[in-house]
């Protein structure tokens, strides 16, 4: 799958990440366009969730810049990243009795004023996430009575109210049967198509990484490798990723497999 050729929403410049004294990745250049959707990939421990925290703004970087169109994303007040960048963590919403409705809703917060009341266009956006991400057919549901996969639609819908142009979801699939990370992974990229979106997804699932996603960012030995997903599979970057976990990476069925002695 090719890239599309617009603009980049988010970029790094001479980027490291890590912890105090402790440098997990260097000279980071990341791009994320619009319209399409990366993956970022890598074992436990390689700096991965660093780097998604760091580019979301949770994080400070160690050295280097993150900037948002032409705009440093750490000097932004909280609210302007918001407005910016819109992330989607791992796991089921812990929401109490809040339905559908009421959580996507709060997606509006980072555009509404300190009151937080919805105005006619805020509605507007939370129905066109609602309608975007199928589900609007449970909008007053409470969110104790999803399904993951539900679950994890409802979030999306929350980020994409957001109205952010650049989206950021830690493992979104990760407890998802096969139907389900294939439906979320889909839906992202339709986002991105028709929104102009910039998605990065941070995921373990490499087939799906490859055959939905525009670019991959491959995080191994403290650097960042970049490039179309054919790219990643000519090259054979996954298998110097992943050798020192007992792990080849097979083109067939796209997945890695066990090395056998």
């Amino acid at each position: 799958m090719g890239t599309i050729g617009m603009s980049a929403l988010l970029h790094t410049s001479d980027l490291s990440i890590g912890y105090d004294a402790k440098t997990l990745l260097r000279s980071v250049s990341l791009n994320l366009q619009a319209g399409e959707v990366a993956a970022l990939i890598g074992v436990n421990g390689s700096g991965k969730s660093t780097l998604l925290r760091t580019i979301a703004g949770l994080q400070t970087p160690l050295a280097g810049s993150v900037r948002v169109g032409d705009r440093d994303l750490h000097a932004m007040s909280s609210s302007e990243r918001a407005r910016a960048i819109s992330v989607v963590l791992t796991g089921k919403p812990q929401a109490g009795l809040l339905d559908v409705r009421t959580l996507v809703s709060l997606g509006r917060q980072p555009w509404t004023g300190r009151l937080g009341l919805l105005t006619e266009k805020d509605h507007e956006r939370v129905d066109d996430a609602l309608r975007r991400t199928g589900t609007m057919d449970f909008a007053y549901r409470s969110l104790h009575e999803l399904s993951d996969g539900e679950a994890q639609k409802v979030m999306i819908a929350r980020a994409l109210a957001q109205d952010a142009p650049v989206m950021l979801l830690d493992e979104p699939t990760a407890f998802l049967d096969l139907v389900n990370r294939v439906a979320v992974m889909r839906l992202l990229r339709d986002i991105a198509r028709s929104l102009h979106r910039a998605v990065l997804v941070s995921t373990h699932d490499l087939a799906g990484a490859l055959q939905l996603c525009d670019r991959i960012h491959l995080v191994h030995d403290g650097i960042l490798w970049s490039g179309a997903p054919a790219e990643s599979i000519a090259t054979g970057v996954f298998d110097r990723a992943f050798a020192a976990q007992g792990l080849r990476f097979d083109p067939v069925t796209a997945t890695l497999v066990e090395v056998q002695e």
